[in-house]
């Protein structure tokens, strides 16, 4: 399929830019963790880094766009009949509301629509069942996802990507790699999960500490759980009360979480 028809099968309503890069498809592979588990990939499209995918791992595939899926059951015509790879036509969150991805570990491998990434990441972060999350997204998310304390990239992502595990950004990958090129670049984002956090409050607690960036991490809590109690909090913990949300260690928003959540997260109300 030449790149004419390629910009005219992408699909705006579900973000479609196919990776056609041989270079990166490989490096991509080269990336992924050297384990035998099954790859869910997501938005396999064309299929291109599908076809490199099944060669070395058994597959599950999600797309959502059914033109796609029927060109995926004709071009895999032969690995659907075997165990090795599988094709889910339908939406990967509706799949995904109730239950694990897939009901084995599995890596998450794909190239991401960048509108729904980081949702896709953050549900990944929260599945037992995903050891890792290898996915090609704007490079704003991967930076944000993998930022370390102190960089001013350093958000409420990146404190969940390191509350589950060693996140970095692989490489970066301009537009001329898509078809149709994007207008922003590209980076491969590497989670590697070393445990599964699913809790409501400490993410509730991570959206008040972020709310004013600029601010203070003290004046941020205290504007809901009270100026007293926090700067008691942070005497207690030894917390430097001029720290600001990127320049605090995401075991520092642990031991905070650990406190309020005794007398305040636990199903009551911040005052």
């Amino acid at each position: 399929m030449i790149n004419s028809d390629l910009v005219k099968f992408a699909d705006k309503r579900f973000g479609q830019n196919f990776l056609k890069s041989d270079i990166y498809i490989h490096q991509i592979i080269q990336a992924m963790p050297d384990t035998n588990l099954r790859v869910a990939e997501i938005g396999p499209g064309l299929g291109d880094l599908t076809k490199e995918l099944v060669r070395v791992r058994n597959v599950t595939a999600f797309e959502v766009d059914k033109r796609l899926c029927e060109h995926l059951k004709s071009t895999f015509e032969e690995p659907l009949v075997t165990e090795g790879f599988e094709l889910k036509c339908g939406d990967v969150l509706e799949h995904w509301e109730h239950k694990n991805l897939l009901d084995e570990p599995y890596h998450l491998v794909a190239n991401l629509p960048y509108y729904i990434a980081t949702k896709i990441i953050l549900k990944a972060l929260k599945d037992p069942q995903c050891r890792s999350i290898l996915v090609m997204v704007q490079k704003e998310v991967a930076v944000k996802f993998a930022a370390l304390a102190g960089q001013k990239e350093f958000s409420a992502l990146s404190v969940l990507a390191q509350s589950a595990g060693k996140a970095q950004l692989c490489f970066e990958v301009g537009p001329e790699a898509f078809v149709p090129p994007p207008k922003v670049t590209s980076a491969l984002l590497l989670i590697e999960k070393e445990e599964t956090k699913d809790d409501e409050n400490f993410e509730m607690l991570l959206r008040i500490a972020f709310r004013q960036p600029r601010k203070k991490l003290l004046s941020n809590l205290a504007a809901v759980f009270g100026k007293e109690k926090i700067e008691h909090l942070f005497l207690r913990l030894g917390f430097d009360p001029s720290l600001r949300p990127h320049e605090t260690e995401t075991s520092a928003y642990h031991h905070l979480y650990n406190e309020l959540k005794k007398d305040t997260l636990d199903g009551r109300q911040p005052k």
